[in-house]
């Protein structure tokens, strides 16, 4: 896809996770809407084929953040992985979109996340896997930058340098905010890159929201270490009243906020 259409495709990402948020009275607005061009502009570069989501051969996707689902799901939907008359069905019992990925449930999940950390372990152990079988697929995975402050990243990090995994994309949603406020004041990250860099990785930093930015630092070549995207980006991105605001984390979307939420972006 194009800039124009990836932009296009984002602004419609945004109504329908604020619509599937609505319709299901719980889930998590802030960081679903912080993510959407991040995981957009993957799954543009990823190799998959919606028909075969279990293709050996596929690209493999892990949303390690894994209560920002709803963007996962609308990307899926829109390639065609299922139907997207199944997304205002979200945290519904009877639906196969939950909370949090199913890759039991849901057709082109790759990894079940929701444990903050697992996800990039598991990804680790992806890529891994892929050089050992000789495989040239490639594996992302899209942290919280709240999620940084599990143990296990820092454990995969080491082992993802040590391995040598240039197969693995590690891209971090850096919003600045968690559930109970400021990264700064709950647990302060620190030096991202710096942290990063020391851990092995080549590190790219990069506005989260801007397309031509994700690309390059995604199309950069990386040989003999993994790669780690720090993308700038902004809790609630395209509902005013939700950016850059942590009480937007987990809130449920209102009659009122929806009405709101909506008539701002049908005019972007």
């Amino acid at each position: 896809m194009e800039k124009s259409e990836l932009k296009a495709k984002a602004q419609e990402f945004r109504k329908e996770i604020i619509d599937m948020l609505f319709a299901s009275k719980s889930g998590h607005p802030g960081g679903s809407l912080s993510c959407v061009e991040l995981i957009s502009a993957v799954y543009n570069k990823m190799k998959i084929d919606p028909k075969n989501p279990n293709w050996e051969e596929r690209d493999r996707f892990v949303l390690s953040k894994g209560h920002a689902a709803p963007t996962l799901y609308c990307v899926l939907a829109d390639y065609g992985y299922f139907p997207k008359e199944d997304l205002i069905n979200l945290r519904q019992i009877t639906s196969h979109l939950q909370g949090h990925p199913d890759n039991k449930k849901t057709p082109g999940v790759d990894m079940c996340t929701g444990s903050l950390g697992q996800g990039i372990s598991s990804a680790t152990g992806m890529a891994l896997g892929a050089k050992y079988a000789k495989k040239d697929y490639k594996v992302y995975t899209v942290l919280g930058d709240g999620e940084l402050q599990e143990g296990l990243v820092w454990e995969a990090s080491m082992a993802a340098a040590h391995y040598k995994l240039d197969n693995l994309t590690v891209i971090i949603d850096n919003n600045g905010l968690q559930i109970d406020g400021s990264n700064d004041k709950v647990m302060s990250l620190g030096n991202l890159r710096a942290k990063f860099d020391a851990f092995g990785y080549k590190t790219f930093v990069v506005d989260g929201h801007d397309f031509d930015e994700i690309n390059a630092a995604l199309d950069a070549e990386v040989k003999g270490c993994p790669k780690c995207i720090i993308a700038k980006t902004v809790k609630g991105k395209g509902v005013s009243f939700m950016e850059d605001n942590f009480g937007w984390h987990g809130k449920v979307i209102g009659p009122d906020d929806y009405k709101a939420a909506m008539a701002e972006l049908e005019v972007k």
